[in-house]
This record gives structure tokens, C-alpha cells and sequence, in this order.
């Protein structure tokens, strides 16, 4: 065995590992093209890039940020579409719009659903499954908060009056349309469905079981989406999409795109301030301009400018309840 004095350890001279020197350039990525992811699977994104789709990966230096559908982002590599090519994404262009929630009304993490939306269609089912009215009201808040329009799409007309549900929202101005099943089992009412959503980028939320997939199915006939059906003891529907995808629609209108977004049971709404939600309704906001501050504007505020107004004649009751059911809907959890 050999033996090592301390003079022979004194000069011992530990080998360097063979590194490549760092460096803080960065390449251009001149030759990146542009693309808008449409789906998101298990690390991989689906983009089309002009008219080719094209699936990608995230490039390292993105690191954590996120890359949602709806993304314009910046590609590089293998564009060609072909089987078992993979492009890489490079930069995530800044987001005109994000549509966010959280897991519950407790938790500080957010979700980003989907980027670039224009529109937000809150999907609901007169019946089977009944409507609830505390998710079209976070949905409501959801949109607002985001800068998105609002429409109620409100579907199987053919079992329930719409009214009793439209007069709850008509004081706010949100516009809707009405669809209903034919005898011939086709979708009666798509008509007014597609004008509203020509030239927009809708995203579609609802609860599962109310007709989202089979709207989904007769307004992108290739889209193949799966169709649920409701527990007749729960009255709930099952889960039949679980990504959330974006679908160009045919040229019948302006163009247009929709996101098909998975059947939600939740909707946290911690990131939503009141301040924001009052901002979406500009008649009233403008009567809260001497609130004390820290001022959530709901009902038993001590001195809110919205009572104030009310008593005094200048402000409409109905559209006050109805922005103060949507406050309200920020800390409801039964929905």
C-alpha cells in the first residue's frame, strides 16, 4: 500500500474539472418567428406558426416563466411541423390580457388560464344541470377584473324559461345570447352565438355538463371535442375536456378564435381587489370618489358613496345590488 508523507500533501494539486468559460452573451435569435400557442400538454406546446402547427418546447433561459395558451410568443428551430420535429420558444411576447383565478378564496398563488383573450363566455345551462348563480358571478368578476367582455351564452332553452336568469343580470348590461336543442338534435340560436364571437377571442368557462363541448363542436366541426353527461343523482357533470385549447373559427364572420377551456368547480377570486371591480362599473365608480379610504364599497360601508348616492336619488338600486352580488361573490363559496 502506498504511503503519503505530509510534504506529498502539502504539494497535492487537485485536478479542475473542464468547464466551458461563462459567458453573458445571449444569441439574437434574429431568425425567430412568430407563433400563438394553442394548447398545453405535459412540458409541450402546440403553436402555429402562420399555417403550420407546430409542437415546442420552452428554451432554458425562460427558466419559470409561464407559457399559457393564448401566448404570442417567439419560436426558433424545427418549424416545419413535421412528425417528431420540436421547435424551442424563446420569448413570450408581454400579454394584453390575462385571465386569471386562484385554487380557493385563501390562496395567494395565482393561475393564469389563458393569455390575449378579448372575451370571456360564461356558459350555463337553464337546466339539467340547474344554473348556479354564484360562478357566473365570479366568472363576471373574473372578466371585469381582466379587461374582458362579458357574455352569458346560456344554453338548453328547450327545458327552462331564460328569463327568470336573464332578469338577474340585465341591470348590469352584460349581453347574452339563448341557444336550445331541435328536434333534429342540431343547435338552434348559433347564429347570434357566432356574430358575438366574430373577430374576438372568446374564452369559454362553465361548469361541466352545461353544453360547452357540444357548442364548442358545432362552432369548429372538426374540434372533436369529448361530450359528458349529467349524474342524474349529483346533477353535476363530468369532466370531458382537460386542457384548455384554441380554435380558430371558419370564416362564416370576421374570423375569430375560441379557448375551450376545461368544466371548472372552482373559481378563486383572492387576487381580485375591490378597487378593480368597481373600475369596470365607471357610472358608480365615479360616486365612490369621497369613499373614506380602505372603502370596499359593499353594503354596510359607514359612509360609502354609493348610500350616499342612493338616497339622494342618483344612483339606480338594481345596478347597485347587482355590483354589491358581485363583491359579494369574491368571499361566497357555495357556487
Amino acid at each position: 500500500m502506498a504511503r503519503y508523507t505530509d510534504q506529498d500533501i502539502e504539494h497535492y494539486d487537485r485536478p479542475r474539472r473542464r468547464t466551458r468559460p461563462r459567458t453573458k452573451d445571449r444569441p439574437s435569435h434574429d431568425d425567430a418567428v412568430d407563433g400563438v400557442v394553442i394548447t398545453v400538454d405535459r412540458g409541450r406546446y402546440t403553436v402555429v406558426v402562420g399555417e403550420t402547427v407546430v409542437t415546442a418546447m420552452k428554451a432554458r433561459p425562460l427558466g419559470r416563466k409561464g407559457v399559457v395558451t393564448g401566448d404570442h410568443v417567439r419560436v426558433v428551430g424545427d418549424v416545419s411541423g413535421a412528425d417528431g420535429s420540436l421547435a424551442r420558444i424563446v420569448e413570450v411576447v408581454p400579454r394584453r390580457t390575462v385571465l386569471r383565478r386562484t385554487a380557493d378564496d385563501d390562496d395567494a398563488v395565482e393561475r393564469v388560464l389563458v393569455a390575449n383573450a378579448t372575451q370571456l363566455v360564461v356558459v350555463t345551462a337553464l337546466a339539467d344541470p340547474e344554473p348556479r348563480s354564484g360562478l357566473i358571478d365570479r366568472a363576471l368578476v373574473a372578466a371585469y377584473d381582466a379587461g374582458l367582455s362579458p357574455l352569458l351564452c346560456l344554453t338548453k332553452s328547450d327545458l327552462a324559461d331564460p328569463e327568470v336568469l336573464l332578469s338577474t343580470y340585465r341591470s348590469l348590461g352584460v349581453p347574452w345570447v339563448v341557444t336550445r336543442r331541435g328536434p333534429d338534435r342540431s343547435i338552434l340560436g348559433l347564429d347570434e352565438v357566432q356574430e358575438r364571437l366574430a373577430g374576438q377571442v372568446s374564452v369559454l368557462v362553465g361548469h361541466s355538463g352545461v353544453g360547452k363541448s357540444t357548442l364548442v363542436n358545432a362552432l369548429v366541426p372538426d374540434a372533436n371535442r369529448r361530450i359528458g353527461h349529467v349524474n342524474a343523482v349529483t346533477g353535476r357533470g363530468r369532466h370531458t375536456s382537460t386542457s384548455a385549447v384554441m380554435l380558430e373559427l371558419p370564416s362564416w364572420g370576421r374570423g375569430g378564435w375560441i379557448i375551450d377551456t376545461p368544466g371548472i368547480r372552482s373559481f378563486g377570486l383572492a387576487h381580485v381587489q375591490p378597487e378593480h371591480l368597481i373600475e369596470a362599473f365607471p357610472d358608480l365608480d365615479e360616486m365612490t370618489e369621497d369613499c373614506p379610504r380602505g372603502c370596499t364599497h359593499g353594503a354596510g360601508e359607514p359612509e360609502c358613496g354609493l348610500d350616499e348616492a342612493l338616497a339622494a336619488g342618483q344612483a339606480d338600486p338594481e345596478r347597485v345590488d347587482s355590483f354589491r352580488r358581485l363583491l359579494a361573490a369574491r368571499s361566497v363559496t357555495d357556487y
